[in-house]
This record gives C-alpha cells, sequence and structure tokens, in this order.
C-alpha cells in the first residue's frame, strides 16, 4: 500500500506552493501558495475571529423566526426583492485584453452595493489563492452590504472529478468513481472535505452533488459527474454526499432537475429534448432528488431540457421560428406541480445558468425572465460575465427584470413566495444577518494551512485507490511482475496527451517505492497525428505496454473519427501483441464505456476520471485528480484493486459507435 510520504511525494511535494492549473470547463491564471517563510504574522489581540464561511443554525422559536422573516420581507422594496432573485457571476473583465477578476473594480463594486443581489457565483478565474480568495469574497460581500443588509450567498460549482474551480483546494473524485468504491460513507467523506475548503473560503453554497441517472451511455456532459445509471443506486450516493457537505454547513444543491442523464445533447450548446412521461421519470430519474429531498436538501437546480410527454406548453424560436417545448426550467408543471406539490420541495428552486445556448438560442430575455420566475423558479442565475461588454449587458438584464416586476408581468406573488425562500434559507446557514466580513490573519491562516491540505490530499488518494476496477484481468496481465532489464512503455492516446504528467508523476512514486530501480525501466509516449509507427515500433520493442485512453464521447471510440484515431492504433497494438503471445494493459481515464470497446485487452482498469497534471518540469501542483496517477501505480501492484463497476456497459456496433437502448 502506498505510505502517506509518498503519496504526499505525489500530490504535493512542496504543500507551500501550489500551482493553480487548467481544468476540463475553466480555466485559470497560476499562483504561488504562500510558503512557511512567508505565512501571516502572529493574531492580532483584538481580532474578529468570526468563521467566513456559513453556520447552520437551529431556530428554537421557528414562528418567531417566520415573524422576522415577514418583517423583513414587509420593509423590502421591489428593487431589493428582485435583486435578491439573481445570482451573479464575474469571471474575466475587459473585451481586448481580458484579465480573470480577482478583485473586485469599481463597476462591480457599484453594481453589487446597487442592485442588491441575492448570490454570486464564483469560477476558476476568481481562485487564484487562498487569501486573495477569501479578499475577493469578503470584498463582494462589504460592496453587497453597502446597499443591502442581507448578506450574499457565496455559491461554486465544487463536484469534484473533472468539475472544480478551486484550483489550489482538494480535487478528489468524481460521483461515479465515488460509486465505484462501493461505499456511500466515502461520498460523505468526500462532500465533506469540499464543504470544509469552501467554508474557511467564505464560500457557502455548492453546486452539487449532481443527481443525474447517467441512463444514457452517449450523454456529453454527464458521464462520470453521475454516481450511476441505477436510481437507487444514485439515490443513495447522492443522500450520503448532501449529508457530508450539511456536516458542514455547506448548502448543497441538487442538480439538474428532473434529469439530465438521459440526453444525448449538451444543454450548454444545444437543446436537449427527453421524452420520457412523467411515470417513466417517477420510476427512474426522480428518485434520486426524492431522497435527497427526504434527507433534507436546501437547494434544487433545473433543467434545461424539454419533456414534451410532460409539459406540452411550446414557444416559437427566436433563432430559428419553429415550436419548442418549455424547457424543464420555464414549466410550471414541472416546478410547481411536480417538485413543488407533488414532491413537497419546500426549500429554493435556482435555474441553470440563463445564458446557456438551450435558453440564449430559443427566448427572448424578457420572455426568459418573466416565464422562469411565474413557473415557480426562486433564484435566476444569470448570464456570466466574461467581458465588460456582457457585464454591460447584465446590468441591463437587471435593469429589464426590475422593470417587468414593477409592469406586473413577473408576479408580485411569485416574488414575495421565492424571495420569502431564499431569506428562509440565509436565515438556517446563518447568511441572514449584516456582519462585519473583514479578513482576519486567522482566517488566512486557516485556510492556507486546509484547503488542499495533505491530510485532504492523502484521503482523496486513498478514495480513487478503492474505486479502481479490475473489469477484466485475462492471463493475469495485471499486476505486472518487473524483473531488472524488463522495459514497460506507457502510451497515452492523442485524447490523454494532457495526462503525461500523470505518468511521470507514477514513474517517480514507483521508484521512490522501490517497485522499479530507476525511471528508465518506463518509458512514456504519445501518440500524436505523425508519429504512429513510432508508437507501433516501442510497443513491439517493450516488454510490458500500458494503453492509457480517454474516451470522453463516443466519437473517441470510432476509429474513423478525428477524436478517435488513436482507436485504430490501439487495435493494432493489441493484435500484435497477442500474435507475439504477450500481454497488454489497458487503462481507461474517463468514460468506462470505452471497457466494451477495448475488450480484447488482456487486463482492462478504469479510473472514472483524469485531469492535467504538470509535468515534473514544472512548480509541484494540487487541485488534480489523483485517479489516474493511482491506476498506473496499481498497474505495477502498488494497491489492490477492488472497485466495483456502477453503471453497465453498452453493446457497440462494428464502428465503436454505442447502439442505443443497449
Amino acid at each position: 500500500m502506498m505510505t502517506t510520504y509518498s503519496m504526499m511525494k505525489l500530490i504535493g511535494r512542496a504543500a507551500a506552493i501550489i500551482l493553480c492549473s487548467t481544468l476540463v470547463l475553466s480555466c485559470s491564471g497560476g499562483s504561488d501558495r504562500p510558503s512557511a517563510s512567508e505565512q501571516p504574522g502572529p493574531e492580532p489581540e483584538a481580532e474578529n475571529t468570526a468563521s467566513p464561511g456559513p453556520v447552520m443554525t437551529v431556530e428554537p422559536d421557528q414562528e418567531t423566526a417566520d415573524m422576522e422573516i415577514e418583517r423583513i420581507l414587509e420593509q423590502m422594496t421591489l428593487e431589493e426583492k428582485v435583486g435578491q432573485m439573481i445570482m451573479t457571476s464575474y469571471r474575466i473583465w475587459g473585451d481586448a485584453k481580458k484579465t480573470d477578476i480577482t478583485e473586485l473594480n469599481d463597476e462591480i463594486r457599484e453594481a453589487l452595493g446597487r442592485y442588491h443581489y441575492g448570490g454570486v457565483l464564483l469560477f476558476a478565474e476568481n481562485f487564484k489563492d487562498a487569501e486573495q480568495t477569501l479578499r475577493l469574497v469578503s470584498q463582494m460581500q462589504t460592496a453587497n452590504s453597502t446597499g443591502s443588509s442581507i448578506p450574499l450567498l457565496t455559491a461554486v460549482d465544487q463536484e469534484g472529478g473533472y468539475v472544480v474551480r478551486v484550483n489550489y483546494g482538494t480535487a478528489g473524485i468524481g460521483n461515479m468513481a465515488l460509486c465505484a468504491s462501493g461505499s456511500t460513507e466515502n461520498a460523505g467523506t468526500m462532500a465533506s472535505i469540499y464543504g470544509k475548503e469552501l467554508g474557511l473560503l467564505g464560500i457557502s453554497t455548492d453546486f452539487a452533488p449532481v443527481m443525474d441517472v447517467n441512463n444514457e451511455p452517449a450523454n456529453p456532459v454527464i458521464g462520470i459527474r453521475s454516481f450511476s445509471d441505477d436510481p437507487v443506486t444514485a439515490a443513495a450516493y447522492g443522500a450520503a454526499y448532501v449529508q457530508g457537505l450539511h456536516d458542514q454547513g455547506t448548502i448543497a444543491v441538487l442538480k439538474h432537475f428532473p434529469g439530465h442523464g438521459n440526453t444525448d445533447t449538451d444543454s450548454h450548446t444545444g437543446f436537449p429534448c427527453i421524452r420520457s412521461t412523467y411515470e417513466e421519470l417517477k420510476n427512474c430519474e426522480l428518485i434520486p432528488f426524492r431522497k435527497a429531498i427526504d434527507a433534507g436538501a436546501d437547494m434544487i437546480m433545473t433543467a434545461h431540457i424539454q419533456y414534451p410527454q410532460i409539459e406540452t406548453e411550446t414557444y416559437t424560436s427566436v433563432s430559428t421560428g419553429e415550436q419548442v417545448y418549455l424547457p424543464a426550467t420555464m414549466s410550471r408543471t414541472i416546478l410547481t406541480d411536480i417538485l413543488r406539490n407533488d414532491m413537497g420541495f419546500e426549500g429554493v428552486i435556482v435555474s441553470d445558468a440563463l445564458d446557456m445556448a438551450a435558453i440564449a438560442d430559443h427566448f427572448s430575455d424578457e420572455d426568459m425572465l418573466c416565464m422562469t420566475v411565474n413557473a415557480g423558479a426562486d433564484l435566476l442565475l444569470f448570464p456570466t460575465v466574461k467581458s465588460t461588454a456582457m457585464f454591460r449587458d447584465s446590468i441591463k438584464l437587471t435593469e429589464m427584470a426590475l422593470r417587468l416586476a414593477e409592469e406586473g408581468k413577473i408576479s408580485a406573488e411569485r416574488i414575495d413566495e421565492a424571495v420569502r425562500r431564499i431569506l428562509k434559507l440565509k436565515k438556517k446557514y446563518g447568511l441572514l444577518e449584516k456582519r462585519d466580513f473583514t479578513v482576519t490573519d486567522k482566517q488566512i491562516r486557516e485556510a492556507v494551512n486546509d484547503v488542499g491540505s495533505e491530510e485532504h490530499l492523502e484521503k482523496a488518494w486513498n478514495l480513487a485507490e478503492q474505486a479502481l476496477t479490475l473489469y477484466r484481468n485475462e492471463r493475469n496481465a495485471l499486476p505486472l511482475t518487473v524483473s531488472q532489464g524488463e522495459k514497460t512503455l506507457i502510451l497515452f492516446a492523442n485524447n490523454a496527451q494532457s495526462r503525461y504528467g500523470s505518468g511521470q508523476h507514477a514513474v517517480q512514486i514507483l521508484q521512490e517505492q522501490g517497485i522499479i530501480q530507476d525511471a528508465s525501466q518506463v518509458s512514456l509516449m504519445v501518440h500524436k497525428a505523425d508519429n504512429t509507427q513510432q508508437c507501433m515500433d516501442a510497443a513491439e520493442a517493450a516488454d510490458n505496454v500500458i494503453l492509457v485512453y480517454r474516451t470522453y464521447s463516443e466519437d473517441c471510440m470510432d476509429a474513423r473519427t478525428n477524436d478517435g484515431f488513436s482507436a485504430g492504433l490501439f487495435d493494432r497494438i493489441i493484435e500484435q501483441r497477442h500474435a507475439d503471445g504477450r500481454t497488454v494493459i489497458f487503462v481507461s481515464a474517463q468514460l468506462p464505456y470505452d471497457a466494451a470497446r477495448f475488450n480484447k485487452a488482456d487486463a482492462v482498469l478504469l479510473t472514472y476520471g483524469s485531469s492535467y497534471m504538470p509535468e515534473l518540469t514544472e512548480n509541484p501542483y494540487t487541485g488534480q485528480m489523483p485517479n489516474l496517477p493511482a491506476a498506473l501505480c496499481a498497474c505495477f501492484g502498488m494497491s489492490e484493486v477492488t472497485g466495483r463497476l456502477p453503471v453497465k456497459l453498452p453493446q457497440l456496433d462494428e464502428n465503436g459507435r454505442i447502439i442505443k437502448g443497449s
């Protein structure tokens, strides 16, 4: 088994230095974490020691609490109420020359103070290091408090796996890997780590967990973000994840209601349509949501998906002129009749981002605002600001929302209902009262020491080991027994070239553990368009071969596509090795469905995710998934492989495409 010492050699060789790195779905600039000699000085004698994060409170007299909420609501202006229903996000500033927003400028500060927003969603561009983040959150809360006595909900998508924003914190393993580990307790442990780290940074809300049942293997956006394709299993792990966040006083947000798993279209770029009936949803997709609601979930995010068997009202698309069905985000049938009335959810409904193509390409801004709120959404996730021009657009959209409320096009009754729920949520988590958000030295020290700490990274590594799943192992191909003088090739597919650093780190660990004598025993290579023959020659010359593949869509499994051109090479290598009487190990670095595509490999090891890792020539890192380096170490017997496949493998046609319904 890997020792704490050697694991930390991999995950954080100098815990005092942190490199912010690029992740899938987000990007950010780099920054060094303060070294021990740069830590903040002694704590002042008179210091504000209030925790920067939320604290869940228990109201001894619910009637008194409700009366307080009503008093606040009665005193609020319409502008303040509308502001509470908006969550903004500020990622990038500038037009020709763009910079990440890591501190407030005057324009953003003025907007926060003027419009009384209910919350702010942070992205990777907002995270440079722990101290900077604390100060940015403080600046946002302070700016907001100049116009309102109600603090912001501060939120982030910190799901784990490849959807993480705190790029100097603990990335951990994703939901499907947690399920593969075989213990719901692990889901709670991982979520608790995220909750603790977010709280130390002053962030109250985690847009997690994903509760979607991944019952469509060709799904381009959910995949390993889902726990399982079995609704009961997904429900159990999701509920444990929610509890882990709640244990740290962090607000969990279930997504994406009523389910984004059964579609092959990404709502970021298209307009998905699911033709399931309500009864079919109740027997599958709604099971995890119901379980988490019963477990005390406070927030649910909507899905921008059409359900024509449930919501039959249509709308004329502003871009195509075709009739489209109202998505769940704008469906009163789905949000009010089903989620509120049938399922009994009393918490806050937040929309998914309103700049996603499913909404922006088909609905006018005015109709989008009116229909979303009147359908039952309480909190609107406004388009993210990625330029100065987009910031101005967000101001216009805010002004439009206020005008629509003044004109009565957005129901006054719905506004009061929504704001009441938002205030109750803030009250429950200690976020209602106005307070001093000054950052203290103590808060900085705690955040620097504990966000991405060795303890958290080690737990994440251990969970990654538990998740590793040996789907196939013929002729005892795994683990490798490397004799003196033997050479092992680790060949990364074209779609996994950014994972090359994982191989370097794994080789260094193997050497430190004495499993290989020197690094020259293992060679690393990446397949590119111009080196196919060299890869074939290297595979033929090696005593052992490990093939690393990263399927993120079914195109990657089709050797005819640009994404899939390594698929054909890997087929040839497997065939060649077998012709010579030798074995080959296949390592899946993302979707486990490629196990069905490359099932002729002697050993098939599933990781359920990977991320970019800097090469050894770069600074030490954190914020990276440990799945792949743990798997490469396991190929050499570093750890026992005990994970279980949490999804069914689909049948494929002769080109590696998924056969629908299989």
